[in-house]
């Protein structure tokens, strides 16, 4: 994991690296098998972060039925932004997640376009395993995934409350 502003790595043992931009929850209290409020309240924080994934390899290991571990968690694969904490701000809904690769917007859609609010994939979570104070949750991405270059700039941002950029290395 890096933080705005870092580089992103781009492994040697793939080529084909893509972006996918999401909106990141930041757990605040340990949880399991929570529901509606008690789902709502374990969600201190909203970030926005970036997801990479080496999508050729993605799709070899898929073919062989591999897990697809090493497409997705290599080093510097995730990308956070600073958090705003939910005391601070309340999500709308109406937020617009986009994300740009040298400064044409490539993702770009509203949060009320999620298949499921923040509080239901807590709750889908915690169903299935414990939810610690400081866990980050990925919440998927819009349309509009593509491949990043060694030296592109990415910038993120999340609605007018937090962005983040950085660099593919």
């Amino acid at each position: 994991m890096i933080f705005t502003g870092g580089e992103i790595n781009h492994p040697d043992y793939g080529n084909e690296l893509h972006h996918e931009v999401e909106l990141v929850l930041l757990v605040g209290e340990t949880v399991k098998k929570v529901k509606g409020v008690e789902a709502e309240k374990a969600i201190i924080g909203y970030g926005v972060g970036l997801d990479m994934t080496l999508r050729d390899v993605q799709n070899e290991l898929r073919k062989k039925g591999d897990p697809w571990t090493i497409a997705k968690c290599f080093d510097t694969s995730a990308v956070i932004s600073d958090f705003v904490l939910k005391k601070d701000y309340q999500l709308k809904s109406d937020e617009k997640l986009e994300l740009k690769v040298n400064g044409v917007v490539k993702q770009s859609d509203n949060l009320k376009s999620m298949i499921f609010n923040p509080a239901e994939v807590v709750e889908y979570i915690s169903s299935i395993m414990t939810l610690e104070k400081g866990d980050l949750i990925f919440t998927g991405t819009p349309a509009g995934v593509s491949r990043v270059n060694r030296g592109d700039k990415l910038e993120a941002r999340l609605g007018e409350i937090t962005d983040l950029g950085c660099t593919v290395a």
